[in-house]
């Protein structure tokens, strides 16, 4: 048997949430991501290559794998990143692929966007 085109890639990723309203919003505003509701506490996005999901949860720790983003145009995807209210945690760098950002999500997660030079 020959593995599918997505064996063995991610799939899917959840985050915990503590407001689903303000999440989706920031996303659908920064991103332009679609959101899908599964109930009052489950909502999946699609961003068009992955989809994923936040759920409603006030009990947990921020931390883990560091999510990066693909975009075109680096200084407009900071500029509304603050614009929307969240806190660069390191300012555009260089690294050997390119140039990226670093910032909290209104949750607290910290996420990466990432462009080539």
């Amino acid at each position: 048997m020959t593995p599918s085109e997505n064996d063995r890639r991610i799939d899917y990723i959840e985050f915990p949430a503590r407001d689903l309203s303000t999440t989706k919003a920031f996303y659908t505003s920064l991103f332009g991501w679609a959101f899908e509701d599964y109930g009052p506490e489950y909502t999946s996005f699609q961003d068009g290559r992955l989809a994923g999901g936040f759920f409603t949860s006030n009990d947990y720790v921020c931390g883990g794998p560091l999510v990066v983003i693909f975009a075109d145009d680096l200084e407009l995807m900071k500029a509304n990143v603050l614009k929307l209210g969240a806190k660069l945690t390191k300012d555009i760098f260089e690294f050997p692929g390119g140039r990226r950002f670093q910032f909290l999500d209104p949750n607290g997660h910290e996420l990466s966007i990432w462009s080539n030079p």
